[in-house]
This record gives structure tokens, sequence and C-alpha cells, in this order.
């Protein structure tokens, strides 16, 4: 399997920051959000097994994430792929990649995250280990970024 099936997903693209804080708000209750979450991480593709490797972990999540960047070749955007072995984490990261996913470098690092994430209520409605885990994601996505400035 080639791993540029991995960056073709949704994210970034078709399912977008905006796109998901006008979804988030179509829902009355949490339980109702976060079955909209699990589905997000439903649309993201499989992670191959030879890449769910100890360079690829993200350090600090409850659960096992994966997360790979690349810069792409033709712009220098950056492309992400995820995986985690919970589903309501690649519903949490699939957020993430529509907020980053197809990004320049600079654009990512000018991201209003906690704005983001506060606009749609989320880290309120985390146990503090997701919390950590996700912003455990976003420091691993901010430093490939700053890698790529440099």
């Amino acid at each position: 399997m080639s791993s540029e099936f991995l960056f073709e997903h949704p994210f970034g693209t078709k399912i977008t920051a905006e796109e998901i804080i006008d979804s988030l708000s179509f829902f009355d209750d949490w339980e109702d959000r976060y079955r909209y979450i699990i589905d997000l991480g439903k649309q993201l593709p499989e992670f191959p097994d030879v890449l769910k490797c100890e360079e690829l972990l993200v350090r600090g999540c409850q659960s096992q994430v994966w997360l790979l960047t690349r810069p792409d070749g033709s712009n220098d955007n950056m492309q992400l792929a995820v995986d985690s072995d919970a589903l309501v984490v690649r519903g949490l990261a699939a957020i993430i990649l529509a907020a980053y996913h197809n990004k320049s470098a600079s654009q990512v690092l000018a991201f209003d995250i906690e704005g983001y994430f506060s606009s749609i209520d989320l880290l309120k409605h985390l146990s503090p280990t997701r919390g950590n885990g996700v912003r455990a994601m976003v420091k691993k996505i901010r430093s490939s970024a700053e890698q790529l400035i440099r």
C-alpha cells in the first residue's frame, strides 16, 4: 500500500475547521456531538501496521496515536495523516486535521487552535488526559511546521 493513500482524506480540504464549527453548533447535547466526532474519525484512512512505530507515536496521549507529517512536494503545504486505537481519539484527530491538513507551515503556526477548540467548547468536555492528548497532537504538528520554516 502506498503511503499516498494516508493523505487522501477530506480533512482540511472538503471538511474545514469552519465546517466543523458549524456542524457541531447544530447539536444540543454532547452525546450527539461525540457521535458526530466519532463519525469524523471513521473517515480517516487506516494506517498500515508497519507505520505504527515508535517514531510516529504521539507522546502524552491516553490512547495510542500515530501522526505522520510531510510537506506536499508541489507547494510545501503540510500533509497530515493520523490513526489511533480509540474511536473518539480518531475523531478528535480529524478535528485537528480539519484545521491543519494541506496548510502551509506559516498558516499552521498562525492558526488560533485554542480559539478553535473554544468555539466548539471541546476541551471542557474531555477528560484531562484526553485534553492533554489533543494538545500533544497539536504540539507535534506545530513542531513539524517550525522545522519546515527553518
